[in-house]
C-alpha cells in the first residue's frame, strides 16, 4: 500500500472519508465498503486522532470498553489488516511502536465544519450576522445523520454526545442571528419542535420566547415560559436559569426592545 502521509497523496488517491452521520469512505466519489460493524468502530476511531498514534490498549478500550472479548489482540489485527485492504492507495496504517496510527486520510466533513463554523465565528464577531448564518446553514448541511450513526464503541458513544451538544450550540447561534436580522416569524415552528425534542435545554426556551415576542406574541411566550418552569422543577427540583428569567421579567414589564423588527434587508 501507499506510503502516503499528506494532504497531496490523499488528493491524488480520490480518498475521503466522513463520519457527520453513518461512516463512509469515498474514493473518487464512490463508496468503498468497510467490512463490519466493529471493524468501521477501529475505523472511526483511529480517524478521530487526527494522525495521532493510539496505543493498541487506548484503541481496545475505545471500541470494546472495559469487557474486550478474549480474541481482542486477533480481532484487532484482523480489523486493522481488513481496513488497510479496504483503504488501499492513499491512506497508510502503521504500527508506529507507541500506536497504531493512520494517515493519508481523514474526516474531511468535520474538518469542513470546523472551517465553517470557525468563519461563522468571525463574521458574527465582525457584525456580519447574515453571513454568520449563511455559514452556519453550510455547516449545519454537512451532517447527513447522527455522529457515527449506528456504530456501536464506548469512545464513539461519548463523542456523540459531544457533537451532538455541539451542533445544538451553533444551531442556537444561527437561529439566534436570525432573530435578530428580524427573520423570527420563519423559526417559531422549528424553536417549538427543538424545544419539545429537548424540554430541559433553557437557550431553546428563551429563543423561543423572543421569537414568539418578535412576531407579536407576548402571552404565548409566558406560557413557553411557564411550561419550562414546570417541567425543571419536575425533572430537577430547579428553577430557570438567569437568561430565562431576566427574559421572562422584561416580558412582563412590557421591554419595548421585545416589539417586533422589521426584516434587515
Amino acid at each position: 500500500m501507499g506510503e502516503g502521509t499528506t494532504g497531496t497523496s490523499r488528493a491524488i488517491g480520490g480518498l475521503r472519508c466522513e463520519l457527520l452521520g453513518p461512516l463512509r469512505a469515498l474514493r473518487d466519489g464512490d463508496e468503498i465498503p468497510l467490512g463490519p460493524p466493529k471493524q468501521r468502530a477501529v475505523l472511526a476511531v483511529l480517524l478521530l486522532q487526527e494522525g495521532r498514534p493510539i496505543s493498541y490498549d487506548g484503541l481496545v478500550e475505545a471500541v470494546w470498553g472495559g469487557a474486550p472479548p478474549v480474541h481482542v489482540r486477533n480481532l484487532v489485527q484482523k480489523y486493522v489488516s481488513g481496513l488497510r485492504r479496504a483503504l488501499g492507495e492513499g491512506a497508510a496504517l502503521a504500527w508506529t511502536g507507541s500506536g497504531y496510527r493512520l494517515t493519508g486520510v481523514h474526516a474531511d466533513d468535520l474538518r469542513r465544519r470546523r472551517e465553517l463554523v470557525d468563519e461563522a465565528l468571525a463574521a458574527r464577531d465582525a457584525g456580519d450576522l447574515r453571513r454568520a448564518g449563511e455559514l452556519a446553514r453550510r455547516a449545519e448541511e454537512l451532517w447527513r445523520g447522527e455522529f457515527a450513526e449506528g456504530l456501536r464503541a464506548p469512545y464513539l458513544a461519548a463523542e456523540r454526545l459531544r457533537w451532538a451538544e455541539k451542533r445544538l450550540t451553533v444551531l442556537e447561534a444561527r437561529v439566534s442571528g436570525e432573530i435578530e436580522l428580524g427573520n423570527a416569524f420563519g423559526y417559531v415552528h422549528e424553536l417549538v419542535r427543538l424545544v419539545a425534542t429537548h424540554p430541559l435545554r433553557e437557550r431553546l426556551v428563551e429563543l423561543l420566547m423572543l421569537a414568539l415576542c418578535r412576531t407579536g406574541r407576548p402571552s404565548d411566550a409566558l406560557a413557553a415560559y411557564e411550561s419550562a418552569r414546570q417541567r425543571l422543577a419536575e425533572a430537577m427540583g430547579a428553577d430557570p436559569g438567569p437568561a430565562l428569567r431576566s427574559l421572562h421579567a422584561r416580558i412582563l414589564r412590557q421591554d419595548p426592545a421585545l416589539l417586533p423588527r422589521p426584516r434587515v434587508a
